[in-house]
């Protein structure tokens, strides 16, 4: 079969495509011809081998893991089932995983749709509602909006039951953002929204781009600032930090979960929660996708077509 094969740390575009057999299920697996696979920036934190401490768990000098990719929708071999999910090695035309780790693909979607779900999409889930302790009625503002995660976090909060939801966004990408049902979204090239008397329940910062104090600044009593890993390092390492000593500031890393992915599976069934592609690659220029992603600029989720 054809697969992205990672031989060592370095930039995305070294990826080429190779063959390589054809992965075995072991008990408990399924085999599934992927149809698409999704590209997050955990895929180039894994191809560059950054942080280095990644390397501790993933190999020292070269990647144990030829083929990455984890954000994957396609066809289980055995049964013709049309499923999204994730797993190890995504990037090629077949994978294998544990069965729990796929639930239905919704026949509202295509596979390109599907595949853009899973890390973003339980991110902002788990984000919201395990973190940042969501209510219904609350108040909720998204900095980085129009990201992968940002474009879930806006649609799945109004889900839980926000009552207003807030998106920050650059110019390019307000109406994009009010599409997704955004009560306000502000234009962050012309108005700062820590210098606004606004106060909310919850944030949700995707951008890593004000000062914590300003941020936290911004909540009413009791409310919380939640950073996921997509943020940048330093204010990660400061919000560990403040969590740690009972502060306002949480940051997280998402646990896939079965439980999780067949929730937003529903919302996406029920047409609340819907993927927002910027572009589709084809899988031998997965390396080409890794590097857009990288560039920090795309709208919504990049996607691989197998």
């Amino acid at each position: 079969m054809k697969a992205i094969v990672q031989d060592a740390y370095g930039p995305p575009e070294q990826l080429r495509l190779h063959d390589v057999d054809r992965p075995t299920p072991g008990d408990g697996e399924v085999l599934l011809r992927v149809r698409a696979a999704g590209v997050n920036p955990l895929d180039w934190h894994y191809v560059l081998g950054s942080p280095w401490a990644l390397r501790l768990g993933e190999g020292l000098r070269r990647p144990k893991n030829a083929v990455r990719g984890v954000d994957v929708a396609g066809v289980v071999e055995s049964t013709g089932a049309e499923v999204f999910g994730w797993c190890a090695g995504a990037f090629a035309e077949y994978a294998v995983a544990p069965a729990d780790h796929f639930v239905p693909k919704p026949s509202n979607v295509t596979f390109e749709e599907a595949a853009a779900v899973p890390v973003a999409a339980v991110t902002a889930l788990q984000g919201l509602r395990d973190h940042g302790g969501l209510k219904p009625g609350q108040t909720v503002l998204v900095n980085g909006a129009s990201g992968g995660v940002g474009t879930y976090c806006v649609q799945i909060a109004k889900a839980l039951g926000a009552s207003a939801v807030t998106a920050v966004c650059s110019t390019h990408n307000l109406e994009l953002v009010r599409s997704l049902g955004a009560d306000e979204v502000i234009d962050y090239t012309k108005d700062d929204f820590t210098k606004r008397s606004d106060r909310y329940d919850l944030i949700f910062d995707n951008a890593g781009s004000q000062p914590i104090g300003a941020l936290r600044g911004t909540l009413k009593p009791g409310g919380v600032l939640i950073y996921n890993s997509g943020a940048s390092m330093p204010r990660m390492m400061q919000a560990l930090a403040l969590s740690r000593i009972g502060r306002n500031v949480r940051s997280f890393l998402a646990n896939l979960t079965h439980d999780d992915l067949a929730f937003i599976a529903s919302l996406v069934e029920a047409g609340k929660v819907r993927s927002v592609i910027d572009r589709a690659f084809p899988l031998a220029e997965a390396g080409a996708a890794i590097a857009y992603v990288y560039a920090g600029h795309a709208r919504g989720k990049v996607v691989v077509t197998v």
